[in-house]
């Protein structure tokens, strides 16, 4: 069985809490990177829609729902400090 290797392209990485909590919400976390011991990178999967929300982000051109926006906090920081 061959494994498919993606490559760094394939994935959009933050640093960003916010932003991570915000795409968390319509895209899933593929995983964490944490090489880095003192920065955690989230990563996802790279696709036109993720880029145009990533823009809409940025732009401050979007709303969510604030109690899921929180809720998104809340499950990345328990992914964060997971397994330490």
């Amino acid at each position: 069985m061959n494994k498919v290797k993606f490559k760094i392209n394939d994935y959009y990485e933050t640093s960003d809490l916010a932003l991570s909590a915000f795409l968390s919400l319509f895209f899933p976390i593929d995983s964490l990177d944490r090489t880095n011991p003192g920065k955690t990178l989230f990563l996802f999967v790279r696709s036109p829609e993720l880029e145009k929300l990533i823009e809409a982000f940025w732009k401050r051109k979007v709303q969510v729902n604030p109690q899921d926006y929180f809720s998104a906090i809340k499950n990345i920081k328990s992914r964060l400090y997971e397994n330490k």
